[in-house]
């Protein structure tokens, strides 16, 4: 295969990996900070619970998230060295904020978080726990500012191949980087309610009728149904910004190939680039100028208005399962919370679907991942520097040996994952009768890690 497409892969299969462990911890942070808080507010013993329950799948994902980062960063000086050649005056230094502001502050303070509980008094304990998910918020700007401004490159100018600052404010804080920074945190917001409801659902399902799993079971379903509406509209916003920065990368996802005024919304189609078509399509009329120009007139650009363009079929498709399973969200969501509401209790289809979506975030996360960075092609930083540009030397077949390591070794750790967070989540169950002791790299995750 083209070397090129396999470094592709590769970073493709990395990051990946390593965004679906960030996805829980930015989100997951902040729940363990209100199950602290609830707790101190109320003395109610069933947060505390809550806490060192769901405190321990913070760590492990947080290791994860850890592991699988360093193996990226090995990729810009093998794969794509070009990267740093041409943009690293403000690729280094954000990534070097990243590390000195977020991650050195969540992994000084998760210590205390873990094990500090006895030793250290309850506010500071508190403290810690608030610190840690301010870290996981902080570590996701730097990150999330560095990927919208190579959507969006603003605030430099090129000197002998090479980018240099003219105003780190709007290298920051570039044309798209609010709407993506936004939509990220709501989107860690919705994996994690529904990984907490779903776990949730999962022990209630099994016969736990604890004070704690219900009010964890609420506390992600009520999160998901106040998040779910606050992503769809910021989602608009965020296509708004998109189409008018990065027009081609919307007619993609639209699969719109000339410029249309009263553009249909195509709900399903087979793009065709060979023939710059649909080999089949069902829409709504005026539908896509409704929603992309609030105009039912509104004039959209198609892919053959662009010398280059991404590929088509990736985009439409992934925006439309992001989009899909944000409906099924948004409908578990709100029916699960008026049934709350209504009769403190779920009927078992209704906790089999929660727990059938325990990891729905994931799902919809990578799709809309794909979506922008795919949307981005041909370009790494739009403008300028070229996917191909970046490339580094590396043949063929040592990326496909490394790249069939990655793809075995990851699926190994994400089926140990979800084996390890159900075990946690019968362990924890009210009652539970162990059988015998647990694998001793599992034990490490599981045992009350509170001395005393």
């Amino acid at each position: 295969m083209d070397p090129l497409l396999l470094a592709r892969i590769q970073f493709a299969a990395n990051i990946s990996f390593h965004i679906l462990f960030p996805t829980i911890t930015i989100a997951l942070g902040w729940i363990l900070l209100f199950f602290k808080l609830r707790g101190r507010a109320t003395g109610d013993a069933k947060w505390a619970a809550a806490y060192a329950t769901w405190v321990k799948v913070f760590a492990l994902s947080f290791a994860l998230g850890v592991v699988s980062g360093v193996t990226m960063s090995f990729q810009f000086g093998t794969n794509w060295p070009g990267y740093m050649e041409t943009v690293g005056n403000i690729a280094g230094p954000l990534l070097g904020y990243e590390v000195l502001t977020a991650f050195f502050l969540e992994a000084t303070f998760l210590g205390i978080m873990l094990f500090g509980r006895r030793r250290v008094s309850d506010r500071m304990h508190t403290i810690a726990t608030f610190l840690v998910a301010f870290g996981t918020t902080l570590s996701a700007f730097w990150i999330l500012a560095l990927n919208s401004w190579m959507q969006t490159p603003s605030g430099f100018e090129m000197i002998d191949g090479q980018a240099h600052v003219t105003s780190w404010f709007e290298v920051i804080f570039n044309p798209s980087f609010p709407y993506r920074l936004v939509h990220m945190l709501l989107a860690s917001g919705l994996t994690c309610a529904f990984l907490v409801a779903g776990l949730s659902a999962y022990r209630r399902l099994r016969g736990d009728d604890g004070a704690e799993v219900r009010a964890t079971l609420r506390t992600g379903v009520y999160l998901a149904a106040a998040l779910i509406p606050l992503q769809i509209l910021v989602g608009d916003l965020h296509g708004l910004n998109t189409l008018e920065h990065q027009p081609q990368k919307i007619a993609a996802m639209e699969a719109i190939w000339e410029n249309e005024r009263g553009a249909d919304l195509r709900l399903i189609a087979f793009p065709d680039e060979a023939t710059r078509s649909n080999g089949f399509e069902l829409s709504v009329p005026y539908g896509a100028s409704l929603i992309l120009t609030h105009s039912m007139d509104g004039e959209i650009r198609g892919l053959d208005s662009f010398d280059s363009h991404p590929p088509v079929a990736p985009l439409f498709w992934g925006f439309r399962v992001m989009v899909g399973i944000g409906v099924l969200m948004l409908l578990a969501s709100w029916w699960s919370a008026w049934r709350l509401r209504r009769t403190d209790e779920l009927p078992r289809w209704l906790l089999r679907t929660l727990a059938g979506m325990t990891f729905a975030g994931w799902v919809a996360t990578l799709a809309g991942w794909y979506v922008t960075e795919i949307g981005r092609q041909p370009w790494l930083v739009t403008g300028v520097l070229t996917t191909a540009g970046a490339a580094g030397p590396v043949g063929a077949p040592m990326i496909a040996t490394s790249l069939a390591m990655y793809l075995a070794l990851y699926a190994v750790l994400i089926v140990s994952y979800i084996w390890v967070m159900t075990y946690m989540a019968r362990r924890a169950m009210v009652g539970d009768k162990r059988k015998g002791p647990a694998p001793a790299a599992v034990q490490a995750f599981t045992d009350d890690t509170q001395p005393g």
